[in-house]
């Protein structure tokens, strides 16, 4: 008899967690959950530590003298030095440049050799203009000889015919000679102007390679060398230059700049001005607005203003860039005193505001330093600071708003 054996049963009680191994497993969750954020709280902690100590970056500004002269600065304005005569020197004919006699720098008067072209085929062509000339003065030549011979003929035969031994035929041949030759003579002689005019034009041409200066000035550009091939309009391609040198007459120096629209009824002919170049900020230049030009740029709002110095000094050069300052009319002596007088000027920007009262930033040893100020009129972007500031202080204009005194800051260059 065989015993028959009952199927294994699952036992899924031995499946259950133990009550304090689930305990323990949340514990160790938990645990990685609080020890990942206090990591990110360090990690923002010491971003934000490391921004605050981060030195911030500030631009400046020196504190300038008003104008002298009792005169309000009315505006000011930024431009740059343009000479009125200011000429790229280009050849009038396509040629090969062949020499140069000239650097930049050079200082070239009215009519000074610069460049010469190969002028080969124009010498030919002008000897070839002369060959022509000869050779038709030479015909007249023959001819006057022949007509001196005919008109002697032509007397002969007057008085043989009037003695009855010519005939009228006779005598009208021999003034048709004489005719026939003086036509022939006008005609040589008007071939021998048309070659004259020939000539002239070859020399033109052999003129034309030739290159002088147009008046006095500086070579301030030289565009072509010896070898290479110039033309008076562009060929294309790189390859064909289209000027020889460029020349600024130094004396005809002025300054050129944009004003606002909406402040153009404050500039007139005339005008006093006073000018800083800013490669020399202390140095202040007396000028005078030359003209206003008579059109308005509609997409910068702007009026093109014309300003002359008063005396040139050799430190000007062209594209230079300058700041200037439009002045009022003189004040008179018995409405001004000492305790009027402005004391600096500093852009609009650098002037702030702390309850109630101005301040401004100055730099000092890379640091920040509060300054109450007393402030005067506000004109054209900058500030007349008549109380607190000195001239030659250096000013903050940009920088961040939460700057505090003594607080470490960076110029930026």
């Amino acid at each position: 008899m065989v015993t028959r054996l009952d199927a294994p049963k699952h036992d899924l009680s031995s499946l259950r967690i133990d009550d304090a191994q689930r305990k323990r497993g949340n514990l160790g969750k938990r645990l990685a959950v609080l020890i990942g954020v206090l990591i990110l709280l360090a990690g923002l902690a010491a971003a934000v530590v490391a921004f605050r100590g981060r030195t911030p970056e500030v631009e400046v500004a020196v504190a300038q003298k008003p104008p002298v002269g009792g005169r309000e600065a009315l505006l000011n304005a930024s431009g740059y030095v343009t000479p009125r005569r200011r000429a790229t020197i280009a050849a009038k004919i396509t040629g090969l440049v062949t020499g140069v006699f000239f650097d930049e720098g050079t200082h070239v008067r009215e009519g000074q050799l610069l460049a010469k072209l190969d002028d080969s085929d124009a010498r030919r062509a002008l000897d070839s203009a002369k060959g022509d000339r000869d050779s038709t003065e030479a015909t007249v030549h023959d001819f006057e000889v022949q007509l001196r011979n005919a008109r002697i003929t032509l007397r002969r035969t007057e008085q043989l015919q009037q003695a009855g031994i010519d005939t009228q035929e006779q005598l009208d041949n021999a003034r048709t000679a004489v005719d026939s030759l003086q036509a022939k003579i006008d005609l040589v002689k008007t071939q021998v102007t048309t070659a004259e005019a020939r000539i002239r034009e070859a020399q033109q041409a052999v003129d034309n390679c030739t290159i002088v200066a147009p008046f006095d000035g500086i070579v301030v550009s030289k565009d072509a060398q010896i070898g290479e091939m110039v033309s008076p309009i562009s060929a294309g391609g790189g390859f064909t230059r289209t000027g020889i040198a460029t020349i600024v007459d130094m004396n005809s120096n002025e300054i050129e700049v944009d004003v606002n629209e909406a402040y153009i009824a404050r500039v007139t002919a005339g005008q006093a001005v006073t000018a800083v170049l800013d490669a020399y900020p202390d140095w202040q230049i007396p000028s005078q607005v030359r003209t206003v030009i008579p059109s308005a740029d509609r997409q910068k709002a702007t009026v093109k203003v014309r300003v002359s110095f008063l005396k040139l000094d050799p430190r000007i050069l062209p594209d230079m860039g300058v700041k200037v300052t439009f002045l009022g009319e003189e004040k008179r002596k018995e409405h001004s005193s000492a305790g009027s007088e402005a004391g600096v000027l500093v852009p609009e920007s650098a002037v702030r505001e702390d309850n109630g009262q101005k301040i401004v930033f100055l730099v000092k040893d890379n640091h920040a330093e509060r300054r109450a100020v007393t402030l005067g009129n506000v004109r054209g972007g900058e500030a007349e600071i008549i109380g607190g500031l000195a001239p030659g202080d250096t000013v903050i204009v940009k920088g961040p708003p939460d700057i505090r005194d003594a607080q470490s800051v960076e110029v930026r260059k």
